[in-house]
């Protein structure tokens, strides 16, 4: 009893008392850092605003290709193929296999790449996007809606940060999409593709994920990186400062206690807020339901 009336005591104080700012800040309208294995959030900002996310929805489609194709099997490239926006330079009539095509979309981030990819997969670019949103919902996508394999602007084509780090926890589970998406160069066929992602270059345990722009999306980035046996993912939507931003996110929650672990503060359900207010509050949450003592 003394130790709730002293916690409540210290709430009611903290909040009279002007508030510092969150420990961590980003450039980004929409963003959020996660465990990857359990799903813990150390960082969160707008994660539920429905957003345009642009090619990092080749992320769906790769996991898409991945369920549905033998790497090994062969692709006719064909004249509707050819499409506006990045590109693997594709020709009609060219054949390739599954395997180099996914280099493709998700080095070079190539629009053709993912129509070729998703006509044979599905026999139809249209059946396609119907597993990819078949596959959202699996997941428990709710805010998100698919409406092309290649992340080009549409109405119905949009995701949350919250989302896309829960399809980026998935991916990471996939060793094959996670040995192709960081890959840093490749030759096959004479074709060198080389990967748009600059956090590979210099981010300690970074494995990529997948870049993405459009004039209406903005830039939009996700990443995963694994430390001492853990993984976090980080999504940051219509951001001009993303690759610093993923740095300092990444030097943030790896800086923090994994949840569960002796030294963690309880936080509400599995959220780790900065604020020790919300710390407080969610606490006295935990107290409420018996869930700690």
């Amino acid at each position: 009893m003394k130790i709730r009336f002293l916690v409540t005591w210290i709430l009611v104080v903290l909040l009279l008392m002007p508030q510092q700012a969150q420990a961590l800040e980003v450039s980004a309208t929409a963003a959020i850092l996660m465990d990857a294995e359990t799903g813990q959030v150390y960082y969160q900002k707008n994660p539920d605003r429905r957003m345009l996310i642009a090619s990092t929805t080749k992320i769906m489609t790769a996991l898409v290709v991945l369920d549905t194709a033998r790497l090994d099997e062969v692709v006719t490239v064909k004249p509707t193929h050819m499409v506006e926006g990045s590109s693997m330079y594709l020709k009609p009539g060219e054949e390739l296999t599954v395997e180099t095509l996914l280099y493709g979309l998700l080095l070079c981030s190539g629009n053709d790449a993912a129509l070729a990819l998703a006509d044979y997969c599905a026999d139809g670019v249209e059946h396609f996007v119907a597993l990819m949103n078949e596959k959202a919902h699996e997941l428990g996508m709710a805010g998100s809606s698919f409406a092309n394999p290649n992340g080009l602007d549409a109405e119905t084509h949009y995701s949350t940060a919250r989302d896309m780090a829960i399809l980026a926890a998935c991916a990471s589970q996939n060793e094959t999409f996670v040995r192709l998406c960081s890959t840093r160069s490749v030759t096959i066929g004479g074709r060198t593709m080389t990967n748009h992602n600059k956090l590979l270059g210099y981010l300690e345990g970074c494995i990529g994920m997948k870049t993405g722009y459009t004039r209406a999306a903005g830039r939009t980035l996700v990443s995963c990186t694994r430390r001492d046996g853990r993984s976090l993912v980080a999504v940051t939507l219509q951001d001009g400062n993303d690759w610093l931003d993923h740095e300092a996110m990444y030097e943030y929650g790896f800086s923090l206690p994994a949840f569960g672990a002796e030294g963690s503060f309880p936080a509400e359900g599995q959220i780790l807020l900065p604020d020790i207010t919300d710390r407080l509050r969610s606490y006295l949450a935990l107290r409420e339901r018996g869930e700690v003592s």
